[in-house]
């Protein structure tokens, strides 16, 4: 019996060490990171001898400018006094209303009015498919407090087992504003395991543009652009996401932009319960598919990621709290 116990404790120690060491960073919906480039030192051949040039040519003579013609003399008491006279009152109050005018800058266009109003969390188990089995969990919450600003933030770890072999916690956060067509992010920052990974994300839609920090690039972006986080809940904005469209998507270090495919209803299955969703996916360098709650706000209800690999990490809810009472977020202990 003992002999028997030990064999399935090793038998499961071998099955969570696969799944350990086939985990990827995938399972964050991240594309991968790129190759390292080697150098190596080549001896370079030798420079060619250049040939002398020839002798300069001798320049022209240069021909003497001839002296300007006399101008006559003006008459200044003359001329002033042709000149109409200045209303300097009114003269000064011009000035002072186009200064008054550059001085007040544009009105900010109204806050849209929040799917999401308030605070919520949303909490998923995550599951590898290839294993079948649960391998980690994750929570999402939000915060539209009214004056037309939101804030995003996520977290995806392993859990049990496969946190003990292979501990690994990432956070994402968006924020920025509710503009006319939905969620306009200001900045984007990642941590994994509580340290900042390099990989934020600045939004400047004055010029255009998105500052990556790992290697400081300046991208120009299409207007509408979303980066990872932001995107899953932009979902709910959207006219007619059943028609599908193309979204700009920073991931941290990259922009791409990504097609956003309808795949059609379904009514699927999970811990939190049955939901009526709209099955959408977003190909990009990483494929990312997000089934939203079509009588729930459009909440992200299951989501996949799958990567160039072709591993495949889903999320399935397992609790909804619009309200905004439920727990924080964990402290990522395992």
């Amino acid at each position: 019996m003992r002999k028997l116990f030990i064999a399935a404790l090793l038998l499961s120690l071998l099955v969570h060490a696969f799944a350990l060491f086939g985990i990827d960073y995938g399972m964050f919906g991240e594309p991968p990171e790129s190759v390292p480039l080697k150098a190596e030192l080549r001896a370079l051949p030798p420079l060619p001898v250049p040939e002398p040039s020839p002798p300069p040519r001798p320049k022209p003579p240069v021909e003497p400018i001839p002296a300007p013609a006399p101008v006559p003399p003006v008459d200044t008491a003359a001329g002033l006094a042709a000149m109409p006279a200045r209303d300097d009152a009114a003269a000064n109050d011009a000035l002072a209303t186009a200064v008054a005018d550059e001085a007040v800058s544009p009105p900010r266009p109204p806050a849209v009015e929040p799917v999401l109003s308030g605070s919520g969390r949303l909490a998923f188990v995550v599951v590898k498919e290839s294993l079948g089995m649960q391998i980690g969990r994750a929570l999402h919450q939000w915060d539209f407090p009214g004056d037309g600003s939101y804030r995003l933030s996520s977290m995806i770890e392993t859990s049990g087992l496969v946190a003990l072999l292979k501990p690994l916690r990432q956070e994402h956060e968006s924020f920025g504003r509710l503009v006319a067509h939905g969620l306009q992010p200001e900045g984007f920052r990642i941590l994994r395991n509580g340290k900042p990974r390099g990989d934020n994300a600045d939004f400047d839609w004055a010029t255009g543009e998105v500052r990556l920090e790992r290697d400081g690039s300046v991208l120009k972006i299409a207007p509408g652009t979303q980066d990872l986080l932001s995107l899953i809940y932009q979902l709910a904005y959207l006219r007619s996401p059943e028609n599908g469209s193309t979204i700009g998507v920073v991931a941290g270090r990259s922009y791409e932009r990504y097609q956003l495919d309808s795949l059609g209803e379904e009514e699927i299955e999970t811990p939190a319960g049955r939901f009526r969703t709209l099955h959408l996916r977003a190909a990009g360098e990483t494929l990312t598919e997000i089934w939203i709650a079509l009588d729930r706000q459009r909440l992200p209800v299951k989501i996949r990621f799958t990567d160039k690999k072709g591993d495949s990490y889903t999320q399935l809810a397992t609790t909804l709290d619009i309200s905004g009472t439920g727990p924080e977020m964990p402290s990522g202990k395992p």
